[in-house]
């Protein structure tokens, strides 16, 4: 009987400890994929294997695919991943647009190659038949500009396909191709994401593109942007053209807001859409409806557009859903019926609407009651009056002018059905603007009577109000110059631009005093008195971080006045705000060589020579002329690495690209292709004999040792020449034949490490 009780027990914890037991993680992405929201949002454990296609390092997009299946990834910033990579992620499940993975980790396995993209239509795109998947698309683009969003800076392309127009992020910060991919037609390679508002609905299609090398120019445009002809102001009708696909839809739901001859607004559960239609016939608020009418995107929401509207005549009342200000300023409830409340600062009559200005949580929106399309002045409806101060419930529809779902609250009103829409809660405070106003009086009677002083203290009080006045404008306009600077700073304005403002507002600030900057080994800006001597000169140096001396700003005052507190602060306002726009215009130079330029040796890296190769192909097809490319692979680089440590490699590579540019004309550029690899690109030559003696003066260069660190060196190197169009006519090719060429010479010389030999007598 003890042995029964005891197996009894164990069974009963086993149970329980089963039922406890959390659950499995789900260990492939197609396992994932195949979640609905709901489940995604218990937080699900995921460990599985996908190939990376997209990773932003800077921020927490990262894109994963296996097979057929992509999914989104929030992930930290600043991990080395790259599209093709093989990786392990660990998290947990969320909810989104569609489900997604907050990852704990993503480990590295090995590196791969993305997968291939897959062609994309404009329907399947903005459907979200393809979301998260790495595709290609073929695409007009419209416009190119440069978007900054805090820390994030990208290529943003807006871009037309055959069905309607989509979006593209590219994630490079290079300004230089913008104006070339005008109006060009692209093949452009990224992940499709869908582009929704703050209610997560659906209202748009984008790409995340990776960098500039997806984007491939299929055709130019006929016209450059600056040559094309000029149209008059009020005459721009003559380019427009529209083929409109779009195909009419069919949605019911219950009528909470009509504006005879422009808006219905339907819901139906937590759904709310905006009809904009012409229909005057006669529809009841509360009454099931039934709209057809086309898509379209406006003010970043989806809307029904050129709507037909017939009211079933069946009652299905929507309940209004008690809200706070922060949370109609969110939008998630745009267009729903809402209430809320706030209190009265003032009430505005107008021919077209009543408008109640209220306020609530100390933020100012707006209740507007528009009167019926036939009213006018003479015939509108009487406005309700409501005293300033009353606290009021607000219902109706919520509306939004300047959507921005990820940014904080945007600006939000509530669009009364009804006069009777908006109802009083509570009567005014007698601590109000008019009591105030009542015992200030009394109070003045009383001074009056008391004191004969009175009226001038009223006058004193009156030019001591003028002046404050005039300072507070004076600080205004100074803030707003302050404003129009950082804003120059961070835009491209010319440095020197931006100095005379900086000198102009500390002389503004100083009631017209003279001011001017001298930057080092640079120019004198400003306005300087006719005869210094003759002034006070005040000198503030500009000094950077760092501690180097960039200049100095000075200002001049009149000898008879005492030094005031301000004088030094308007300069100290004046130094920040120049050294601030000389380190800036620095920092922008070193980065912008930085790109370009290889940092050991000092010579254009691939990037350069990529864009230099494509220019000189186009001017060659253009007027038939011939170039070259050599080729250029040092001899054993390798074994200087192993024997004497990469110090010496670095400096042994410093010395024999600077040899080589040495044998090159102004005209050539040699360009540092990887590790040990040189490219040189001769523009002018009449023959390939041109170029072969081009690369016997380089290899001639090697003939004198490389001394580095006590070390003599004896070095080599195999060079390959390839000519266009003798031997290619593409970047790719010219690059491939001068590499064979390059081989095949080092197989001819017979050596693996050879040529680069260390002097005995310099040897430890």
């Amino acid at each position: 009987m003890m042995r029964l009780i005891l197996a009894a027990v164990m069974i009963f914890q086993g149970a329980t400890a089963a039922w406890t037991e959390a659950p499995a993680a789900l260990n492939s992405l197609h396992a994932v994929h195949s979640l609905t929201n709901s489940q995604a949002s218990q937080a699900l454990p995921v460990a599985f294997e996908a190939t990376v296609t997209y990773y932003r390092s800077s921020d927490i997009d990262l894109f994963v695919q296996d097979g057929n299946a992509a999914i989104y990834v929030s992930f930290k910033p600043g991990a080395a991943l790259l599209p093709g990579d093989r990786v392990l992620i660990s998290g947990k499940t969320e909810d989104s647009f569609r489900p997604m993975v907050d990852a704990d980790s993503v480990t590295f396995i090995r590196h791969g190659i993305a997968p291939v993209a897959s062609p994309a239509s404009f329907d399947q795109l903005v459907s979200a038949q393809l979301d998260c998947m790495r595709i290609k698309v073929r695409a007009v683009v419209r416009s190119a500009d440069v978007s900054d969003s805090g820390e994030r800076r990208e290529v943003y392309l807006q871009m037309l396909m055959d069905g309607g127009y989509i979006d593209a992020a590219v994630d490079s910060k290079d300004t230089s191709i913008l104006k070339g991919l005008l109006d060009a037609e692209v093949e452009i390679t990224g992940i499709a994401t869908a582009k929704f508002d703050q209610r997560m609905e659906l209202n748009g299609a984008r790409i995340d593109v990776q960098g500039l090398q997806d984007i491939k120019i299929l055709k130019r445009a006929a016209l450059p942007v600056e040559a094309v002809p000029a149209a008059p102001l009020d005459n721009i009708l003559g380019a427009y053209r529209l083929r409109d696909l779009s195909k009419r839809v069919r949605v019911q739901g219950t009528i909470t807001y009509y504006q005879p001859g422009s808006t219905v607004v339907l819901q139906s559960g937590s759904k709310s859409l905006w009809v904009m239609t012409l229909t005057k016939e006669p529809l009841r608020i509360g009454d099931m409806a039934e709209a057809s009418g086309f898509p379209e995107v406006r003010n970043n929401y989806t809307v029904l557009a050129l709507a037909e509207v017939r009211d079933l005549q069946v009652q299905a009342p929507v309940a209004p859903i008690p809200i706070t200000w922060r949370e109609l300023g969110f939008g998630g409830n745009a267009f729903k019926v809402v209430a809320t409340e706030g209190r009265v600062v003032r009430q505005v009559r107008e021919a077209a609407i009543d408008e109640y200005v209220l306020e609530s949580e100390g933020h100012i929106f707006s209740a507007i009651y528009r009167h019926p399309p036939e009213s006018d002045w003479v015939h509108a409806p009487a406005m309700k009056i409501i005293p300033v101060g009353s606290t009021v419930r607000a219902t109706g529809i919520g509306m939004f002018y300047t959507p921005d779902p990820f940014n904080g609250p945007m600006a939000s009103d509530i669009l009364l059905r009804s006069a009777d829409d908006i109802a009083v809660v509570a009567g005014p405070s007698w601590l109000n603007v008019r009591t105030l106003l009542f015992i200030a009086a009394v109070l003045f009677i009383v001074v009056l009577i008391v004191a004969t002083r009175g009226w001038t203290l009223e006058s004193r009080m009156r030019r001591q109000t003028v002046a404050m006045a005039a300072r507070v404008e004076a600080e205004a306009a100074i803030e707003r110059r302050r404003s129009r600077i950082l804003e120059d700073i961070n835009g491209t304005e010319p440095l020197a631009d931006i100095l005379e403002e900086i000198v102009d507002m500390v002389a503004f600030q100083m009631e017209g005093a003279y001011c001017w900057c001298e930057v080092v080994n640079g120019a004198r800006l400003g306005k300087m008195p006719p005869e210094e001597e003759e002034f006070r000169v005040v000198q503030k140096e500009l000094a950077s971080r760092s501690g180097e001396i960039l200049g100095s700003l000075y200002s001049a005052f009149d000898p008879s006045k005492p030094p005031q507190a301000r004088e030094s602060e308007s300069l100290l306002l004046g130094v920040r705000l120049a050294v601030l726009a000389i380190d800036a215009r620095k920092l922008h130079e070193e980065l912008l060589h930085r790109s370009e330029f290889d940092q050991l040796t000092d010579i254009p890296n691939r990037f350069v020579l990529d864009k230099q190769l494509e220019v000189r192909i186009a001017e060659a097809h253009q007027n038939a002329l011939i170039f070259g490319l050599i080729y250029i692979d040092l001899d054993g680089f390798k074994q200087i690495n192993d024997l004497h440590g990469h110090s010496v490699g670095d400096s042994y590579l410093q010395e024999v690209a600077l040899r080589m540019k040495r044998q090159l004309r102004s005209q050539d550029l040699l360009a540092r292709f990887g590790g040990d690899e040189f490219v040189a690109l001769i523009p002018q030559v009449r023959s390939r004999a041109g170029i072969e003696e081009v690369a016997q003066r380089m290899e001639r260069c090697f003939d004198f040792p490389v001394v580095v660190e006590g070390h003599t060196l004896h070095g080599s190197a195999s060079f390959g020449i390839a000519v266009y169009p003798e031997d290619a006519t593409s970047c790719d090719g010219l690059l491939i034949a001068a590499d064979a060429a390059m081989y095949a010479l080092k197989n001819a010389k017979g050596h693996t490490v050879a040529g680069l030999t260390d002097s005995p007598e310099n040897t430890a």
